[in-house]
């Protein structure tokens, strides 16, 4: 079995790719997409949502990581694949599951999953255009508004060289509404040859269980469920391999959220870096009690250094290099 970390656009950018990682249970990642429209973009685009290609394509644990493109021209996007390839991703991964309406109306993510046509050749291209040895795979939804057409993009995706599947299972329309529709990801593998991952509401271990045992999946990509449960991948693993291992502590959770903030600190303007932790917190909140305490009160509070000092963390420690 492979956990792999969902791309959540505005969400799992580097930093938080690097706090989840090292948690554990945690097979590979993948960039939040990179938006291909008519032009080769420059390194700089990479550098900026993909700095992990410059220390081997790994997390600082040393998971490995994917890039991810969207779009829905296929020379386009099979230029920049190849560029992506020669700054050293090791797998090149394309979105046709992004539900948001902004994408959707530039001809990107679920909106493709109407013209299955057009998925084939977007593949295909870039399937053509990268080194043979590495692999292109794909994420995909069951539809746009109805699921009726998932088998055949399943099949233009596979039949134009996708190496591997990750099905959410739910449609544009149904957006992040549960419930997930794990019996799909069933129907799709029976069509397809390669491996298919299963990825939608699974929030704790009891849904990786139903999960399992409904689509049949081995594998699973954990996006918002990771997020609000750290270690969630890490229980999964262990229970997969007939262990059991305690869920993780707020008190452990804790320099793992400080570490993210230094971070955020670095990376980001005084102006937004307090919206992104209190992003994650609003997410923990769902499993730790402790992140709603201290979300509640951070709620109103952007003051950086204030909130260095809320979270313990020096000046000397956000300090680059």
């Amino acid at each position: 079995m492979q956990i792999a970390l969902a791309p959540m656009e505005g969400l799992v950018d580097d930093i938080l790719r690097d706090v989840l990682t090292r948690v554990g249970g945690i097979d590979w990642c993948v960039t939040e997409f990179i938006r291909v429209s008519d032009r080769l973009l420059p390194a700089a685009t990479y550098a900026k949502l993909a700095p992990e290609l410059a220390r081997g394509a790994c997390t600082r644990s040393g998971t490995p990581l994917r890039v991810q493109f969207l779009g829905s021209d296929p020379a386009c996007i099979a230029d920049n694949a190849a560029y992506a390839c020669e700054l050293g991703a090791p797998v090149i991964d394309l979105n046709f599951g992004c539900p948001a309406k902004t994408v959707n109306k530039s001809r990107g993510g679920a909106v493709l999953l109407k013209e299955p046509e057009l998925l084939h050749a977007i593949v295909q291209e870039v399937r053509r255009a990268v080194p043979e040895h590495i692999p292109v795979t794909a994420k995909m939804r069951l539809g746009f508004d109805s699921p009726d057409g998932a088998l055949d993009c399943a099949r233009a995706l596979a039949d134009g060289g996708a190496e591997q599947l990750v099905v959410h299972a739910r449609t544009k329309v149904e957006g992040y509404r549960p419930p997930a529709h794990w019996e799909w990801v069933a129907r799709v593998q029976d069509v397809v040859a390669v491996p298919v991952y299963a990825n939608g509401e699974i929030w704790t271990l009891d849904d990786w269980r139903r999960c399992r045992e409904v689509s049949g999946a081995q594998h699973i990509m954990l996006g918002r469920g990771l997020v609000s449960c750290p270690d969630l991948a890490r229980q999964i693993a262990a229970a997969h391999a007939g262990r059991s291992v305690d869920p993780m502590a707020w008190s452990a959770l804790e320099p793992l959220l400080a570490d993210f903030w230094r971070q955020a600190r670095r990376k980001m303007s005084p102006r937004y870096a307090p919206g992104r932790l209190k992003q994650w917190l609003g997410m923990l909140s769902r499993t730790y009690p402790q992140a709603m305490a201290l979300f509640q009160e951070l709620r109103r509070e952007g003051d950086c250094e204030r909130i260095d000092a809320r979270l313990g963390v020096a000046l000397a420690e956000r300090q680059p290099g």
